[in-house]
């Protein structure tokens, strides 16, 4: 048998074994013996346990999706939503929301927080075009640049306002709160990715450049207007409910590009289903080391995936010099 085949294989496995593992493993005894037989298990299993795991597989789509359509867009392997600023923009959305109209429904933080990621990546982007030194890591740094200016004026104003507390519940990008009533906007992210694949192969033609795709017949500006909306309504969407996912759209595309090449079409299934893995594990160690305390999984994650981001940033160093 190929050897890729024996890694796609069981990396199916080892994800069906993590969503598994997420249904049961908490601070609550809930087991398949007593699923059935406890009714108290059974609604807390409901509750708390099947829209914590959604939760997390949105998330997880919704970051890792974002993340190759940036890079796409970009032609740059380093950029995703939290290196290009656009989750930044998205948690000040969500903080000026929070200061004109306190009391506004879930929904509309979501239009907010998704109409300031969406001005946020076309304020990276239009920076990009006058950057006349565009090396792969001199585009990311513009983006993580962009990002603190963001996050800091996000700071200032959630200090000058007494909602500090609420930007770092934001900050946590923790999954212990979710339960029934509260991530079902989520389900928004499973249409984006739908889209994602339908258009897959454009998103493709533009990542070999304008003027290739140009002369090959494609609307390069519409292709990208498409994409940039749809990372704007993912992480501005996955922001309110869930908080700030940082690296998740960087380590995946990387990995499943080193495996399988690029071609986004065929890649996507496999981003989504490592990016939707790699997440619950982080979950599922934030919640085991510290038992009953929980490590939010934003905080492994973004351990995780700092060291990844050096090791890339340094091959891709050995390789311009090589």
């Amino acid at each position: 048998m190929p050897s890729r085949t024996i890694i796609q294989t069981t990396s199916v496995v080892v994800v069906i074994a993590l969503v598994a593992a997420s249904l049961f493993v908490g601070g609550y005894n809930i087991s398949l013996g007593n699923l059935f037989t406890d009714p108290a298990a059974a609604e807390m299993f409901l509750i708390s346990r099947v829209p914590r795991t959604l939760a997390l597989i949105f998330a997880a789509l919704a970051m890792s999706i974002s993340g190759v359509i940036m890079q796409l867009i970009t032609q740059n392997r380093f950029v995703e939503p939290t290196t290009a600023g656009t989750s930044q923009w998205a948690g000040l959305g969500l903080l000026v929301m929070l200061i004109v109209f306190p009391e506004a429904p879930p929904m509309l933080r979501m239009v907010a927080a998704t109409a300031f990621a969406f001005a946020g990546t076309a304020v990276f982007l239009a920076v990009l075009r006058r950057v006349a030194v565009r090396s792969s890591i001199i585009v990311p740094l513009v983006g993580i640049m962009l990002g603190a200016v963001v996050g800091a004026i996000t700071t200032y104003l959630a200090g000058t306002f007494n909602l500090l507390q609420a930007m770092a519940a934001w900050r946590s990008g923790g999954f212990s709160g979710i339960v029934r009533g509260f991530y079902e906007p989520l389900w928004i992210v499973a249409i984006v990715a739908v889209v994602a694949f339908i258009v897959a192969n454009r998103f493709t033609v533009v990542g070999l450049g304008r003027d290739l795709a140009t002369n090959v017949g494609l609307n390069y500006d519409k292709v990208v207007l498409l994409g940039v909306t749809m990372v704007a309504l993912s992480t501005g969407v996955s922001t309110v409910v869930v908080g700030f996912i940082p690296f998740l759209g960087l380590i995946v595309p990387n990995i499943v590009s080193m495996v399988r090449g690029d071609d986004m079409r065929s890649n996507l299934p496999w981003v989504a289903m490592i990016g939707v893995g790699l997440l619950l594990a982080c979950d599922l160690i934030g919640r085991t080391i510290v038992a009953p305390m929980e490590i939010p999984a934003s905080v492994v994650l973004g351990a995780l995936g700092a060291a990844v981001f050096i090791v890339l940033v340094l091959k891709q160093r050995r390789t311009v010099s090589a």
